[in-house]
């Protein structure tokens, strides 16, 4: 496949993979949590070939080689990540290709700024983590402690299959080898006793003090006027869960693909050709103008 081309952008905050022409139409992929620009290595050249644009695939802050957020991590906050990526580019209005916790921060970019978003092509992730409004002040205590207790000593690793052992082993989601690999690799820095250890910001895994709630997410998602397609894996984190049937109803005009597959099926090798084939007929398609809530009842 073919090799990325490496970007700074947002001054040198943001780190970036690219694939694709530059004067292609660009779309911007955004990935999950304590992942990286690498978790589409695999999908992207084969979208360039298929639809020929360009995908600028960014690290969130405090993830892969970009910078570390000398605040906190919360999901609004990675918005500005997108806005920050896009002016720089030059594209102020691309569809967003997401994955996980980057289809909650595109579906919040969408519904609050839908002038800056063209489509949603999301990868098994819809809404964004939520508390209970009732729960607010256990959860700011948790915050509020977490971010008083200094951040562990990371972890050391003897070579790249030890590490990737470690995320398999360690992982939010079932995953394994060859899928996450070059998630891993990306995420890897030399220290200078000759180990290797994370990029990530140890920060990252700190409780967030403050959430939406979800009747803050349903009405987020109910506000979003662009096309949108979800891919979820069979195995996924979405399925038939309450939460996830509540959020799917809430977005207008919602396309939904359940595909074989996991979490991460746009890395997974046996599901990758059904994830291209899924996307590149959505977008190839003549979509017309953005759905506008209630004309399907019309």
């Amino acid at each position: 496949m073919t090799s990325p081309e490496p970007l700074r952008l947002a001054e040198g905050r943001l780190a970036a993979l690219a694939w694709g022409d530059p004067k292609a139409p660009t779309w911007l992929a955004l990935h999950g949590w304590l992942d990286n620009a690498a978790s589409f290595s695999r999908l992207a050249p084969l979208l360039v070939e298929r639809l020929g644009i360009r995908v600028v695939a960014i690290d969130f802050a405090g993830h892969g080689h970009s910078a570390h957020s000398p605040g906190d991590y919360a999901i609004w906050d990675y918005c500005d990540d997108v806005l920050d990526a896009t002016e720089t580019l030059g594209c102020p209005r691309p569809t967003l290709l997401a994955h996980s916790m980057g289809a909650a921060v595109a579906c919040l970019t969408a519904a609050a700024l839908p002038e800056r978003v063209a489509r949603l092509a999301l990868v098994d992730g819809l809404g964004s983590v939520t508390t209970p409004a009732l729960e607010a002040p256990r959860q700011l205590r948790r915050g509020l402690l977490g971010h008083r207790r200094p951040p562990s000593r990371g972890a050391r690793y003897a070579d790249e299959e030890e590490a990737v052992a470690a995320r398999v082993k360690g992982g939010a989601t079932p995953v394994d080898a060859t899928t996450i690999r070059p998630v891993v690799a990306r995420n890897l820095a030399t220290l200078p006793d000759g180990r290797l250890g994370w990029r990530s910001d140890p920060h990252l895994v700190r409780p967030s003090p403050v959430r939406l709630t979800p009747e803050q997410v349903v009405s987020c998602l109910a506000a979003i006027d662009c096309p949108a397609l979800l891919i979820e894996g069979e195995t996924g984190i979405l399925g038939e869960k309450e939460a996830a049937r509540v959020a799917r109803a809430a977005l207008p005009g919602l396309e939904r693909r359940v595909l074989p597959g996991g979490h991460h099926l746009h890395l997974e090798p046996d599901a990758l050709a059904a994830v291209v084939d899924t996307i590149g007929a959505w977008a190839s398609r003549d979509i017309g103008q953005p759905h506008r809530r209630g004309e399907a009842d019309q």
